[in-house]
């Protein structure tokens, strides 16, 4: 099994995160082609025998030297593979290329997945911001590129 990581467009890694629990809400694929039109971004998808299992979508959102990770998420049959890990270097390899020096992202208290995947892989938590309820608490987190 053998995965391979190619950029690709907003509209394909949409298609892919509809198809993950984490992401039941979307909205149309006009929304998230007008963030990221006027900005520097990247869109990696992750295929397996060019089925695609697995994306990280991320833009110049706040035009302050770091690199807003936005979207991304893996297949739960493709999980715990070391996929998001491989698409998280890819992403911070090309941010540094670009010259950018920090890669920030935010998530919900209720991903103990992704907090732990974060803090394993060097981000720290700058930020949070209460919502309704506890688990919905927003975790801003970031990585230093130098």
């Amino acid at each position: 099994m053998e995965v391979q990581i190619v950029e690709t467009s907003i509209v394909e890694a949409i298609d892919l995160l509809q198809l993950l629990p984490e992401f039941q809400d979307m909205r149309d694929n006009p929304y998230y082609q007008e963030r990221i039109e006027n900005s520097k971004s990247l869109t990696l998808l992750a295929t397996i025998d060019s089925k695609p299992i697995a994306c990280k979508v991320g833009y110049d959102k706040f035009k302050d030297g770091s690199f807003y990770s936005w979207l991304g998420g893996v297949l739960p049959k493709y999980r715990r593979l070391g996929i998001a890990k491989a698409l998280a270097d890819k992403q911070e390899d090309w941010a540094k290329s670009e010259g950018f020096k920090s890669i920030k992202f935010k998530t919900l208290n209720r991903h103990k997945g992704m907090l732990i995947f974060a803090i394993k892989n060097g981000f720290k938590i700058y930020s949070t911001k209460s919502k309704d309820e506890f688990d919905n608490y927003r975790i801003e987190m970031i990585k230093d590129l130098l």
